[in-house]
């Protein structure tokens, strides 16, 4: 049986920190909606996020056994690679939150994994077809899947309650939203928890702490559930603002139509291990919402960005990656030279935003262009 290790309890700090930065980086992704129509306060919707991603964490562990013992193989896996690939997969997170951009953070979870043991052990270490099948796959069909059943829902919301009195149509898909959102934290906990979990559990096996195959300790979960849930009620307030403002205008039956399609494909997906992106589902609904809508107006360059910064995770996040690893390989040296890089571009992300502050007070205004344009 394997021992714990200074680099295996460094990787662990490190995978719970990427699960920090994707918390506060998708916070978007189930509370944008019910921000911008008002039928949450900023601070309360992230609340409300923050302790559901914590309970979704316990919920399923499916999407971790992929990442543990799918994408990559286990035996061939070092701490030192992966910590590399957290190192590209966090650079990425905090470059597009600067911007605004809501990428995925599933993808760069797994661009930089792959690029660090592609660096490390080689392209036989790298299991293709399950990238394939359970993460590119589904990273295109499950935005257009939960665009087409929010359009479709969007319509009928419309088309039913059309003859209604349009404040209280409002007022009762505002309860509906509250509703959808948190149950799309809820989704949001139970898939990208996980892949945090799944990365601390191919820690431990690489170390032998954890047998082959074994899934996460109750400790793992509880653990990412609380980094998640802390990174969600910081709130990702830029990439609220795009999402939220950016990409169309949002209204009550909209927020309800995209929140609960959002929230139906990516729980479905969770139990049957596919690790889908909970940016690209909830930005699918949105858009499918708006196209819904008749007269809604789309802002189809701001989606455009976006899905060209979705193309790029993958391949950027590996790049870094598999640099990360190049350097991590000349032992603590590198280690601690890929630490103080990876802080320096943490500490000047945040000076940078400063120079432009989003937060609760300014979300929901429609300055998107200008944090957009930077991208």
């Amino acid at each position: 049986m394997g021992h714990w290790t200074f680099l295996a309890v460094t990787v662990v700090i490190t995978a719970l920190a990427f699960d920090f930065t994707n918390g506060f980086h998708d916070t978007a992704t189930a509370m944008a909606a019910p921000i911008a129509t008002g039928a949450l306060s900023p601070k309360m919707a992230v609340t409300i996020s923050g302790v559901l991603n914590l309970v979704g964490a316990f919920l399923s562990t499916e999407v971790a056994k992929t990442i543990s013992g799918g994408i990559v193989d286990d035996s061939l896996v070092t701490p030192t690679m992966i910590f590399a690939g957290l190192v590209g997969a966090i650079t990425w997170n905090l470059l597009t939150w600067l911007v605004g951009l809501p990428s995925s953070s599933s993808h760069a979870l797994f661009g930089g994994l792959i690029g660090a043991v592609l660096v490390g052990a080689g392209t036989g270490a790298v299991n293709f077809d399950t990238v394939v099948e359970k993460i590119l796959v589904p990273a295109v069909a499950s935005p257009v899947l939960a665009g087409v059943v929010a359009l479709i829902a969007t319509f009928l919301a419309y088309t039913i309650t059309r003859r209604g009195r349009e404040r209280e149509v409002d007022r009762g898909f505002r309860l509906g939203q509250v509703a959808s959102a948190s149950l799309l934290s809820l989704a949001h906990g139970t898939n990208d928890a996980q892949k945090t979990m799944g990365v601390i559990t191919l820690t431990l096996i690489s170390v032998g702490v954890l047998k082959p195959g074994s899934g996460p300790p109750v400790w793992v979960i509880a653990s990412a559930g609380l980094a998640i849930a802390l990174g969600t009620y910081v709130g990702g307030w830029r990439i609220i603002r795009t999402m939220g403002k950016g990409l169309t205008d949002i209204r009550s039956p909209q927020g309800f139509a995209a929140g609960t399609s959002a929230a139906t494909v990516i729980l479905a997906s969770s139990h049957l291990g596919f690790a889908l992106s909970t940016t690209h589902v909830s930005s699918g609904g949105i858009l499918g919402a708006g196209l819904g809508r008749r007269l809604a107006e789309v802002r189809w360059s701001i989606a455009g960005r976006m899905a060209l910064a979705w193309v790029f995770t993958l391949p950027a996040a590996a790049l870094v990656g598999g640099v990360s690893a190049a350097v991590a390989k000349q032992g603590t040296p590198g280690i601690i030279v890929i630490c103080a890089v990876a802080i320096a571009i943490a500490v000047a992300a945040y000076a940078l935003s400063r120079r432009n502050p989003v937060d609760a007070a300014n979300v929901t205004t429609a300055e998107t262009a200008p944090v957009l344009t930077a991208a």
